[in-house]
């Protein structure tokens, strides 16, 4: 199974296989509107225009009630906000047991996990939520996996990581 076996929902309601990708690149990135890492949609964006790679945007509001809004309104900010055009999918949970199964088996491929090298996020999970470092879930809002061509997991880049630093990753080879 890799993440072209899978499918996403849009606010209009129509869906989307991920196979439609197949070929290209995909980052798939778990995003709010009202949090701090919010000014990534800037990046995001321009890193979607490169053409390096497809975005997808998946609103989550799993971490603080970070988008709380409605997926029309969440379409609304994204285009109004940050000029994005890459697609935003319907809210999601990326964790839990009602958690989306691409994103399970995003988890599954990268686990990831933060480090002290995140700083403040880093503090903020050690003292309120503990039991998430050293698991496979996602951590905050902002969490990136980046997808092959193939539909493979190539990697996952936590929140504190941005879009800049992935575009330059990508141009390196």
């Amino acid at each position: 199974m890799n993440v072209h076996d899978f499918s996403v929902v849009f606010p209009d309601g129509s869906s989307q296989a991920l196979s439609h990708y197949a070929g290209s690149p995909l980052l798939l990135v778990n995003v709010a509107s009202k949090c701090g890492f919010t000014p990534q949609y800037e990046g995001l964006e321009q890193l979607a225009r490169t053409g390096a790679v497809q975005v997808i945007g998946f609103p989550c509001n799993q971490f603080g009630g970070q988008e709380p809004g409605t997926d029309a309104e969440i379409a609304e900010f994204c285009s109004a906000t940050y000029d994005v055009t890459f697609p935003v999918t319907t809210k999601i949970e990326v964790n839990g047991p009602a958690a989306d199964p691409l994103w399970v088996h995003l988890r599954r491929q990268a686990p990831g996990d933060l480090g002290p090298d995140a700083g403040i996020l880093y503090e903020h999970l050690k003292a309120s939520r503990p039991e998430v470092i050293g698991t496979d879930e996602v951590k905050w809002n902002f969490t990136k996996f980046l997808v092959d061509a193939d539909g493979a997991v190539v990697r996952r880049y936590e929140p504190h990581e941005t879009p800049e630093q992935i575009g330059a990753e990508l141009a390196a080879g």
